[in-house]
């Protein structure tokens, strides 16, 4: 059986050509009869080599396996150059092993049945089976030399093998089983990370695993296609770019979304401005507040409130409770975030005149 030890004896009487002399072996090679090289004793790979005083010699070979299946003849080896002896007939060896018959892939959803095979003639034998390496759990259905999966899924691919209770350490060559299946763990990731600043340029990849491979990506800002492919760039990013973004994977046997994940763009104060409330006209003597605005990310720290240059208030909101003739003028707004400031301009959206 593969894996076991073969011990291979014999012996010669070696002598010079005149026959006065005796040459003990240096060693000896074993050769198939198709004439090739296959163990030499000098190798210490897999061979080891005995001899004794007698001319009785023998090569041991360990871990056999199922490509060593040949006929054999040795070729004795002396201590003197050019001398060497190849005996024939040569010894047949046959090798059994285990071997797993599986059906290489399957959709998932369907059942698979794997076999494991012997050419080795036992009695009454229990099948251990092996998954990447590992004895199956008993949640797995094995019924003599058969191992059932029942509804396959992605979790059941992997190399199956099987081996006889008692002789585990000699297992069957391991079997690839192959779970074909749709898109599945659909993630973005953006590069680089942390904190994006306007101006910069940003990349969004998507990954998935399905079997066969994924054929199309789809990318989405909110619920709107902005691209394909399994990476989607923005050379120059803007504040309009903020958003939630998806990715669709799309192989032969279905499609999946990712999980939204949001990109937020790093910008100063924008589009400052400046209400008055009540709006209409103003009577001396009542109340009036004034409320700046602006669309900055991060959010806007502070606010500071000017009448011309100079400042009067702070906050988003600067109320006047009594309101007179000297607080008339031309009021503006400053915003200010970690990334700069903004003050509103002298244009008629961004002015208040009292």
């Amino acid at each position: 059986m593969a894996g076991f030890q073969l011990s291979s004896p014999a012996s010669f009487l070696l002598s010079s050509p005149a026959g006065s002399q005796l040459y003990s072996p240096a060693g000896c090679q074993l050769y198939s009869l198709d004439g090739c090289q296959v163990f030499d004793s000098c190798s210490r790979s897999r061979v080891e080599y005995f001899d004794d005083k007698n001319n009785n010699f023998a090569l041991k070979l360990r871990n056999v396996m199922k490509k060593d299946e040949h006929e054999y003849c040795f070729r004795v080896i002396t201590n003197v150059e050019g001398q060497r002896w190849m005996r024939t007939p040569g010894i047949k060896l046959r090798v059994t092993e285990l071997l797993v018959e599986s059906p290489g892939e399957v959709t998932e959803g369907e059942s698979a049945v794997l076999t494991c095979k012997t050419t080795c003639n036992l009695t009454d034998p229990t099948f251990i089976w092996y998954k990447d390496g590992r004895p199956l759990t008993t949640e797995m259905i094995q019924k003599n030399q058969q191992l059932h999966l029942q509804t396959v899924s992605s979790e059941d691919a992997g190399s199956y093998s099987c081996a006889v209770r008692g002789s585990e350490h000699l297992p069957s060559t391991a079997q690839t089983l192959r779970v074909r299946h749709p898109p599945k763990s659909v993630s973005v990731s953006i590069s680089p990370s942390g904190g994006i600043v306007e101006g910069s340029s940003v990349t969004l990849t998507c990954s998935s695993d399905g079997d066969p491979p994924v054929e199309i990506y789809t990318w989405f800002k909110g619920s709107s296609s902005v691209g394909t492919g399994g990476t989607y760039s923005i050379p120059n990013i803007s504040s309009e770019d903020s958003g939630e973004y998806t990715c669709q994977s799309r192989n032969e046997l279905g499609d999946k979304n990712s999980t939204a994940v949001s990109l937020n763009v790093l910008y100063p104060p924008k589009s400052v401005s400046v209400s008055i409330s009540p709006s209409g006209g103003i009577v001396e003597g009542s109340s009036v507040t004034l409320t700046c605005s602006s669309d900055g990310y991060p959010p806007v720290e502070n606010y500071t409130l000017f009448k011309g240059s100079s400042s009067v208030g702070t906050g988003g909101t600067y109320s006047i409770p009594n309101i007179s003739s000297e607080d008339s003028g031309e009021y503006t707004c400053q915003s200010r975030n970690e990334l700069g400031k903004r003050r509103s301009t002298a244009d008629e959206e961004e002015r208040c005149w009292i």
